[in-house]
């Protein structure tokens, strides 16, 4: 099997690598096109079938990640959210033979295979009038025929239950540096949050219809939304209690822009001079700013346990996420020393580290490190060459 696989990993390398579409008429292009699409569509079935096999063994604890989803999703480049809802349509095909197989076979995209296993897996009976409804609607009404399905055959209440207890929100920046964020949870609640947002939104969109701007609903519905969680001055008040750390190089700030090797963030992500401007002005949250030229953080040190104020700050401008490579969680992160405070009696700024609950156990309980260094960086077993222990003798 694996030298099938290798053998077809090849010659799908010797297409790719060949391949010119601009040397193809539309028509031949659009055949190949389901080609590839069908190749994909098998490849992502095949994929998340054999994840599903690789969760079963312990190479994830020998890697130092918290479950087989963090190291499944570390070892293919993607997100551990991916790979639970990998996961969670593998178990879901393995009752459901006729949507497996067209899975297997390239006729279900992964959110066809998704949508299609979801309300199968409550009513099985469905599955073939599902298919066929796969290959006749688009993706975003095959969705919503598959909600309808599913919730005729559930308990609404229970539903309702699970949602909530599975309501989230979460943030992260893509690789062209744009923000992201997503909740999810209870569909009324989502309605209710959209209805507040849209009718601000339809209050900045006639504002800019009188001012002769014209831009898309959606960028307005961002407005609305920013107004909602972040204040608007023109209200007279705004949210208070979050901290945002702003980093910038003085001569940044007073440049207007950063020159080459200068600083300019907003928790932890490169932004604009004229962003940090903004959120000075607006008064709408608790800024702490770290200026290179107003204080140098390294070296702080105090006979507290409990970090200074200015070296919390660095901190978390230092760690937005645990220090842990590979890791990104950014909430309840906790303070470490990487030598025992009981047995210094300071806190150096420069032995501080931000970890995450899971890997500050494995450190505390398991002698698990970070590596010799500052900021993020690699995660070690005390079996590991490169941990401090082997480089350096333990204090005592």
């Amino acid at each position: 099997m694996c030298d099938q696989l290798g053998q077809v990993r090849q010659a799908l390398e010797a297409v790719a690598l060949s391949l010119d579409p601009a040397a193809l008429s539309p028509s031949v292009a659009e055949r190949a096109l389901a080609d590839v699409t069908a190749i994909e569509h098998m490849a992502h079935t095949a994929k998340a079938r054999l994840a599903a096999r690789v969760a079963e063994g312990a190479s994830w604890k020998r890697s130092g990640a918290r479950s087989p989803a963090e190291h499944i999703a570390k070892s293919t480049g993607t997100s551990v959210g991916a790979v639970l809802d990998d996961l969670k349509l593998v178990e879901k095909l393995s009752s459901l033979p006729a949507v497996d197989a067209a899975a297997r076979s390239g006729e279900l995209s992964r959110q066809q295979a998704a949508a299609v296993a979801s309300a199968a897996s409550v009513a099985p009976e469905h599955q073939e009038r599902l298919l066929g409804e796969a290959k006749r609607l688009p993706l975003r009404e095959l969705q919503a025929e598959c909600g309808r399905t599913r919730a005729a055959h559930v308990d609404r209440e229970a539903m309702r239950r699970k949602h909530h207890a599975e309501r989230s929100f979460r943030t992260w920046t893509d690789a062209e540096g744009k923000g992201h964020l997503h909740a999810q949870g209870p569909a009324e609640d989502i309605a209710v949050m959209a209805a507040n947002v849209q009718r601000r939104r339809d209050r900045l969109f006639r504002e800019a219809k009188r001012e002769h701007r014209d831009e898309p609903a959606c960028a307005y519905g961002f407005d609305a939304l920013k107004a909602m969680l972040c204040g608007d001055p023109s209200d007279g008040g705004g949210a208070v209690g979050a901290k945002v750390i702003v980093r910038v190089d003085l001569d940044s700030l007073l440049r207007g822009y950063p020159a080459e090797d200068e600083t300019c963030e907003v928790a932890g992500v490169p932004v604009a001079v004229s962003a940090v401007e903004d959120i000075c002005a607006s008064g709408s949250v608790f800024l702490t700013g770290v200026i290179t030229k107003a204080q140098r953080l390294v070296g702080v040190v105090h006979l507290r346990r409990r970090p200074t104020a200015a070296q919390q700050t660095g901190l978390e401008w230092l760690f937005p996420t645990c220090a842990a490579e590979g890791c990104g969680q950014s909430a309840r992160l906790q303070r470490d020393h990487r030598i025992d405070w009981a047995k210094t009696k300071v806190t150096v700024f420069d032995l501080l580290d931000l970890l995450c609950p899971f890997h500050h156990h494995l450190k505390t309980a398991k002698n698990w490190a970070l590596v010799e260094g500052r900021g993020k960086r690699a995660f070690v077993a005390p079996d590991d060459p490169s941990h401090p222990q082997h480089s350096r003798p333990l204090r005592t």
